[in-house]
């Protein structure tokens, strides 16, 4: 079977919710991120053989395909398909992994793959009544930026907690303090800062035409422990999830070009070489990353001791944290060198080409070594990919 590479990787810089993306409709990011990495690789869009693209909402502006839209709108050829993939946050990594395959199994040769997600301009809902015109009755309109809506009752009521009583139940499982996460936290802003600062970032950033934001919306270079301990607790009256130790809502898109061995005349950035997907139960769902980044270095013929950093998605401190504790082999100062979620940012079917995209220029960047890019999912699931240079 062919292998997978990586040839490049782009993202736009993450925006706050109602910040300075805002006014950008998803399906023209994702035709930002599109257009720029095949103007910058000088590739041919028509030689892509399919986008598959990942978003976790699919409610407003960005239903009916948003893959194929944007990759119209960034002018590719109309010969080029696109499908749209949904694994809520895990959906760009859902995507690059669904690339690789069709590439391993001789199906394309280059794939242009990632996600999108505007969760400032994610619709309110309103489910129709049962009947036309109904007499009496209101209806409940629901928000689709995050979390669950008009869900099925025959689902059981502990599976259905919201993402931050989830990770209120993580942070009381594994014994995670309120000062561990307010710390976790810190961290990821200052190593995001100083890696911006360092311009660990630059070679994957693509500006948004019309718009003044140079750099991830969410970083928050001054803040401090005593201001993150300032913060309530959102979940529980005695909790220990804040605003401040948890990832944010955000608009952004990423794009990772995939192709089979020598398909472009451009040296790849890095080597997808394992693949893992988990699931568990829905209120603990930030633990799934565990088993499938697992899964994923059984499949590469590796273990932790050869992992050189990892990218895991910062959905909450205490998940995050809750992951380390449970990868007894792994040295936490190797998570998220540059930064996390937690600071830079979650719109949800962006981020994990965001931190597979990143993995593969810091490989690039190092000359070699091996990195786990690995991602939480809300109703209980994770997913992670191995990468190699």
């Amino acid at each position: 079977m062919a292998g997978t590479y990586i040839f490049d990787a782009v993202r736009t810089p993450f925006g706050r919710a109602g910040g300075a993306l805002s006014t950008v409709r998803p399906d023209d990011l994702a035709a930002v991120a599109m257009r720029a990495i095949v103007e910058r690789t000088g590739l041919d869009p028509a030689r892509i053989d399919d986008v598959i693209f990942g978003d976790a909402n699919q409610a407003g502006e960005d239903n009916r395909d948003v893959a194929r839209f944007g990759a119209l709108l960034a002018g590719f050829p109309s010969s080029v398909p696109g499908v749209t993939v949904n694994r809520l946050c895990g959906s760009s990594v859902e995507a690059v992994i669904q690339g690789s395959r069709a590439i391993e199994a001789g199906d394309a040769d280059v794939i242009l793959a990632g996600g999108v997600e505007s969760m400032s301009r994610a619709p309110y809902v309103v489910e129709k009544p049962a009947k036309p015109f109904p007499a009496v009755g209101n209806q409940t309109m629901w928000n689709t930026s995050i979390g669950w809506r008009m869900t099925n009752p025959k689902l059981r009521k502990d599976w259905t907690i919201s993402n931050g009583e989830s990770a209120e139940k993580l942070a009381t499982i594994y014994g995670i303090s309120r000062e561990q996460q307010d710390a976790f936290a810190l961290r990821s802003h200052r190593l995001a800062a100083q890696a911006w600062a360092d311009g660990a970032y630059d070679g994957e950033i693509v500006q948004v035409d019309g718009t003044s934001l140079a750099r991830d919306e969410g970083i928050r270079d001054d803040t401090t422990l005593e201001v993150l301990g300032g913060l309530r607790a959102l979940f529980a009256a005695d909790g220990s999830v804040t605003a401040g130790n948890s990832s944010p809502i955000n608009d952004g898109a990423s794009a990772i070009l995939l192709g089979a061995e020598g398909a472009l005349d451009i040296e790849p950035l890095a080597r997808i070489t394992g693949r893992g997907v988990f699931g568990n139960d829905p209120d603990v769902f930030g633990v799934a990353p565990v088993e499938a980044a697992n899964r994923a270095l059984a499949r590469a013929g590796r273990s932790w001791a050869d992992v050189d950093f990892v990218e895991l998605n910062e959905a909450f401190a205490s998940q995050s944290l809750a992951c380390i504790t449970l990868w007894e082999d792994l040295d936490p100062e190797i998570v998220n060198i540059h930064g996390g979620a937690i600071a830079i940012g979650h719109p949800l079917g962006a981020s994990g080409g965001r931190i597979i995209g990143h993995a593969a220029h810091e490989l690039a960047r190092r000359g070699g070594g091996v990195a786990v890019a690995a991602i939480c999912i809300g109703v209980g699931q994770g997913l992670a990919v191995v990468l190699e240079r």
